[in-house]
């Protein structure tokens, strides 16, 4: 296939490269320019719109906004080309994306995808997956080369953000919680790995608390993700909140603390950090 692809950060040079090795055609457009093995380096986002299909991974609305809607760039898009949207953006955002996109003539799915830059580089991501059926026939050789699997959401394009969103703010919830465990164990000298090691061998053995609790466990906190974009994605919850929660005015207790923290993170010089890093901003401030 002919595939276009705008944005490559960690996360989007790990897909595109596994969509070249694929065999497939893959011409990508990055703000910050830089060359990747296997792929045609095209100088506009307009060229890589030039596809069967075209994934973005930017990381947030206003710089889609900026590549695409501003510039022009999707009003002017071939006809019948399909654009999957990867990155985790607003519930509102993407109702405007389907209705941009239904005005140019242009294919739109939500496609936000799961996981860390080491499961896109191995090919396993989890994208869940939303937006009209008829648009996806032919999206079989792309996923296959990215995703682990496929997760259906409904014909409604948003339905997958709100499900990311959700999804994000369930791990942030599960880092601060572990690390509110090691301020109680660690306090009395249990140490944090056979601890985590109890936990997952117990009581909460998915993935996400096998991963973080070995990335709190030896304090490492290079980014995967940055703490800024997991406060971006707490907001977003937040914003989707309230829509969702008119009984309580949009307030959720458990997203309202882990906001806040997370915040109080960025805040605390670990922007550029992982946004594990909440979890050691938690178990420093607690233990003084």
């Amino acid at each position: 296939m002919d595939i276009g692809f705008i944005g490559l950060g960690a996360m989007g040079t790990a897909m595109a490269r596994n969509l070249a090795q694929a065999g497939h055609r893959v011409r990508a457009w990055n703000r910050s320019g830089g060359t990747l093995e296997g792929v045609d380096m095209v100088s506009t986002p307009a060229e890589a719109f030039a596809s069967d299909v075209v994934l973005t991974m930017l990381s947030e609305d206003g710089a889609i906004r900026e590549v695409l809607l501003d510039s022009g760039v999707l009003d002017a898009a071939p006809k019948g080309v399909v654009h999957l949207v990867c990155s985790t953006i607003s519930v509102a955002f993407a109702r405007e994306l389907v209705e941009r996109h239904e005005a140019a003539g242009v294919g739109y799915l939500s496609a936000p995808v799961l996981g860390r830059p080491d499961v896109a580089a191995a090919g396993q991501l989890n994208v869940i997956l939303a937006g009209p059926s008829a648009l996806r026939g032919g999206l079989d050789p792309v996923f296959a080369a990215i995703a682990g699997k496929v997760w259906d959401m409904g014909e409604d394009a948003p339905r997958a953000n709100a499900a990311k969103i959700a999804c994000n703010m369930l791990i942030t919830m599960a880092i601060e919680g572990m690390a509110e465990a090691v301020v109680l164990t660690e306090g009395l000298g249990v140490e944090r790995e056979p601890f985590f090691e109890l936990l997952t061998g117990t009581l909460f053995g998915g993935r996400i608390y096998q991963n973080y609790s070995g990335i709190i466990s030896e304090g490492k906190y290079e980014p995967g993700f940055k703490a800024t974009l997991g406060l971006k994605d707490l907001r977003l919850a937040k914003e989707l909140a309230a829509e969702t929660a008119p009984g309580t005015q949009g307030r959720l207790p458990m997203l309202d603390a882990v906001h806040a923290q997370m915040g109080a993170t960025v805040e605390g010089g670990y922007a550029a950090r992982d946004w594990a890093s909440m979890a050691d901003f938690t178990i420093k401030q607690a233990q003084g």
